[in-house]
């Protein structure tokens, strides 16, 4: 089933793991109803912050089939688990994801080139990859940044744009001016930039992206969604909420995906803090009252403008 990538949020989500760490479709399930009920545009299933590089190829593909069942098509649902580096088991880890019924496959830019090669390495590898595809499955990118990140320069997001196969682009530059610019070179063409970074996003919102695509989502995803759907109609409350999220957003450099885990926990979502990629004994104390904190500065705006509650 096809969905378009709707504008508005789309948080990279963490996983819930059981005590034997293996993953949590229970709590899965009421992470995605929470969500559904909270307004968010879709759901970006498989990518970093659920752990990918810690997750088995069999286990992204039920993370990705068992998200896609659980929206149920009330919400959009893309996939990336493109972790592989020859081409080959690229190409298979791909067309696997496609039939778990993801929206998009979401391809790692850092995949397509070495650290140090040219747009002209990257640009033959993505042709390449294009060729290998099925015409009608619909891609997408994303510029993660592990093992190192690759930042899409403007002229290589207008190629992309202009291929017609892409439909979604996660942006982690965290550059508004590279941000506009990329706008600027894909504006008129279907492909929609979301921003990953919390500090930039209303500038990139009254620039032209089509939304918020980050960590924070996990936190308080009412209040990204409040500012995406809002922000031209009512600046000034924009403008508040883009001031608290800028400031909040500095928690996502401190021991996530643990504390994200710790405020899910603390909502009954998640059973507890569980890692694969983090030992849950960095999260300390004081971690988890500066989590608190910041859960209580954000609830109390949304109360304030009366958002936050399940739709």
């Amino acid at each position: 089933m096809a969905y378009e990538i709707k504008k508005g949020v789309w948080p990279t989500m963490v996983t819930p793991y059981r005590a034997d760490r293996e993953i949590d479709y229970e709590s899965l399930e009421r992470f995605v109803e929470w969500m559904v009920a909270r307004g968010v545009a879709g759901l970006f299933a498989v990518c970093k912050s659920s752990e990918m590089f810690e997750l088995s190829l069999r286990e992204r593909l039920e993370l990705s089939r068992a998200v896609v069942k659980f929206a149920n098509g009330r919400v959009g649902v893309v996939s990336s688990g493109h972790v592989a580096w020859s081409f080959v088991d690229q190409v298979e880890e791909a067309k696997a994801m496609a039939d778990t019924g993801t929206q998009a496959v979401v391809l790692i830019s850092n995949r397509l080139a070495a650290q140090g090669e040219g747009d002209d390495v990257f640009k033959a590898n993505l042709e390449r990859f294009m060729k290998a595809m099925p015409q009608a499955l619909r891609l997408g990118l994303y510029e993660c940044p592990y093992p190192y990140k690759r930042v899409l320069s403007p002229a290589m997001t207008a190629f992309i744009a202009s291929t017609g196969r892409f439909d979604f682009l996660k942006d982690t530059c965290c550059d508004i001016d590279l941000i506009k610019a990329k706008l600027d070179a894909t504006r008129g063409s279907t492909f929609r930039i979301f921003n990953a970074n919390a500090a930039t996003l209303l500038e990139s919102l009254r620039a032209g992206a089509a939304g918020y695509s980050g960590v924070m989502g996990n936190f308080h995803p009412w209040l990204y969604v409040d500012l995406c759907a809002r922000w031209a109609e009512d600046p000034s409350r924009a403008e508040e909420i883009q001031a608290a999220l800028g400031s909040m957003s500095v928690i996502e450099m401190q021991s996530y995906p643990l504390n994200a885990m710790y405020g899910l926990m603390k909502k009954g979502l998640f059973p507890a803090v569980r890692s694969r990629m983090r030992d849950p004994d960095e999260f300390t104390k004081s971690f988890a009252t500066e989590t608190d904190q910041m859960t209580a500065c954000a609830e109390a705006l949304g109360a304030r403008f009366g958002i936050g509650r399940a739709r």
